[in-house]
């Protein structure tokens, strides 16, 4: 599986034997390398590996720090810690130590990585909700950093653990890339009130017509940033206060594809002038919505927003 740039690969091998540039070590705190994993690493590659964490140490549960590999095959191996004292672990310590090692190879400029099931051997983590947890990791780093990174490889000791990521890790990233981006897509539009009529705008790219103030919320956004981002491109309206209305989700609601948009009331500040992808802008009087032509579902909201005003709800399951 690709993510960008970067390969992502499933091996049932000894991880201590792949030629990669860093593999990463599954460590405690303290980095002391006694079992599982980390006595492995020791026993092959030599005790100055311990020797030479045991001085960058200790570390915060998820903090991470990297070392010379010995005798392995390994440039660096990175020791992230998955477990404080009492050799437990838990999400939150296996999500921030994926994160942790991650970034770490970003700033060596590491192209490929090996991971181990992080918490799984001495911490004892259930291997899937491991496998979930650093997919979701290396998804979003991925997706919002700039890595050198072209191979990321998860390397299981045996067929149970493989099995298991490859369930967990391929068939996740697999959901989440190839049918989470069919939709449904998250959209934003505004309801803008003057004098008991409502703000308009001529759209210039299809499906056109007049169609409320929004679009679509981007990676990163919360649903408040992203309509006063889109109210202000289109009309060039600056967002005093606001107040979500309703979430509006019927699967034909845009001709285009699923959208599940947020409609927020709010109330602004300035003069409206057609901005972006606006061709024009109208005001338009709310006891005449009833005869408009508008785009998308937004003379039903505005049918909702004109019975939400008359103190009635317009919501109510009938």
């Amino acid at each position: 599986m690709r993510i960008k740039n970067t390969e992502i690969k499933l091996l049932e091998a000894d991880i201590t034997q792949l030629k990669v540039e860093a593999m990463v070590n599954s460590a405690n705190t303290k980095l002391f390398m006694k079992g599982g994993l980390s006595g492995l690493i020791k026993k092959k590659g030599g005790k100055e590996i311990e020797e030479e964490a045991v001085k960058k140490g200790p570390l915060k549960p998820g903090e991470a720090i990297y070392t010379s590999a010995g005798r392995l095959p390994s440039k660096y191996i990175i020791h992230t810690a998955t477990m404080g004292r009492d050799f437990k672990t838990d999400e939150l310590k296996i999500r921030q130590a994926t994160r942790s090692a991650l970034e770490l190879a970003r700033k060596l400029k590491i192209k490929s990585i090996a991971f181990p099931a992080l918490g799984c051997g001495v911490g004892g983590f259930p291997y899937l909700a491991s496998a979930k947890i650093m997919a979701q990791e290396i998804l979003k780093h991925l997706r919002e950093k700039k890595t050198p990174l072209k191979e990321i490889i998860f390397c299981l000791y045996n067929k149970e653990a493989y099995e298991i990521f490859k369930k967990g890790v391929l068939g996740y990233l697999d959901y989440i890339i190839n049918k989470l981006q069919n939709g449904p897509f998250v959209t934003v539009d505004a309801i803008i009130e003057k004098s008991k009529s409502v703000l308009l705008v001529k759209r210039s790219n299809p499906p056109f017509g007049y169609a409320l103030p929004g679009g679509f919320v981007h990676y990163g956004e919360t649903l408040e940033e992203a309509v006063i981002r889109e109210v202000e491109e289109e009309t060039g309206l600056k967002i005093l206060d606001l107040k979500q209305f309703h979430t509006y989700s019927r699967p034909d609601r845009d001709p285009r594809f699923h959208t599940i948009g947020t409609v927020f009331i709010v109330r602004t500040k300035g003069f409206p002038k057609a901005g972006d992808d606006a061709q024009q802008i109208k005001w338009i009087r709310l006891d005449r919505i009833k005869d408009a032509e508008l785009a998308f579902d937004h003379k039903k909201i505005l049918q909702d927003y004109i019975i939400y005003q008359e103190g009635r709800d317009p919501f109510v399951l009938r």
